[in-house]
């Protein structure tokens, strides 16, 4: 339900946006006649079954996968652990390059794939309903969350345990319109196009290394607790760098012109599963 509700808090397509969705989509075969331009982001749900050539492209000709489908918009991979490990592997080329080669016989074809994944997973393969009432042991509850490689969930920012919630709050409803977030995500976005002007990167997510040390430098004391977490957590190069650009993120959403401790402390705090494994 999360994920399906994410593009209503993404910023409306730019002009250019909705084109390079549209030819995406033309190529596939999926625009019928007459129906122009796309103009909502893509939200792409393939089922766990689904072959490599499914899921980032291929065939004699080749043509778009699910990844590409879903270029700036939601990809959903639903028991995510349940996916083949060669075909999650695959994701790792478009999740650092925003783009796959798809190369055959017949000749290559280069797809743009700059997406939001979006993985759900239960804690294990039973899917018992809470850790409390699990039924498997921790080393199963382990092997099974271990099929996610250490160098893919290096790629994904945020590793969240949703909790279940009780009846009290499930029958209260309310919350936080979508609308209101939206309007805070597209204020943040904003930022990120004044920082990032003519740098070439339109987010947070799409600085270079340059840019990361530039825009993202922590205080002492927020350098101190990156320090502790990647010594803690294991965390490679790009681990450290995809903390700072959550906590640049944080920062934005926050309207803040600086990173601060507490930014950085909540973006490591999302980094649940390099504690798990």
């Amino acid at each position: 339900m999360l994920a399906r509700r994410l593009g209503t808090i993404l910023p409306p397509l730019a002009l250019e946006e909705a084109i390079e969705i549209s030819a995406v989509w033309s190529v596939a075969g999926l625009l019928s006649a007459g129906h122009g331009l796309v103009r909502e982001r893509p939200f792409r749900a393939p089922h766990h079954t689904t072959s490599g050539a499914g899921l980032i492209g291929g065939g004699s000709m080749p043509h778009p996968g699910e990844a590409s489908l879903a270029h700036l918009g939601v990809l959903f991979l639903d028991e995510l652990p349940e996916f083949s490990a060669r075909v999650l592997e695959s994701l790792r080329q478009p999740l650092e390059d925003g783009s796959v080669v798809v190369s055959r016989a017949a000749g290559s074809a280069a797809f743009p794939a700059r997406f939001q994944l979006v993985g759900a997973a239960n804690h294990c393969r039973r899917g018992c309903a809470s850790l409390d009432a699990c039924v498997c042991s921790p080393g199963e509850r382990q092997q099974y969350l271990a099929r996610l490689s250490r160098p893919l969930l290096d790629r994904i920012d945020l590793h969240l345990e949703v909790p279940a919630l009780p009846y009290s709050e499930l029958s209260a409803g309310g919350g936080e319109p979508s609308a209101e977030v939206r309007a805070r995500v597209e204020a943040a976005r904003r930022r990120q196009l004044e920082r990032l002007a003519g740098s070439g990167a339109r987010v947070n997510a799409r600085m270079s290394g340059r840019q990361v040390r530039r825009f993202c430098a922590p205080p002492p004391e927020a350098a101190r607790l990156l320090q502790q977490a990647v010594s803690r957590l294991g965390l490679s190069a790009r681990g450290h760098d995809r903390v700072l650009k959550v906590a640049r993120t944080i920062a934005d959403l926050g309207g803040c012109e600086r990173i601060a401790a507490e930014h950085v402390s909540e973006a490591v705090q999302y980094r649940g599963l390099d504690r798990c494994l």
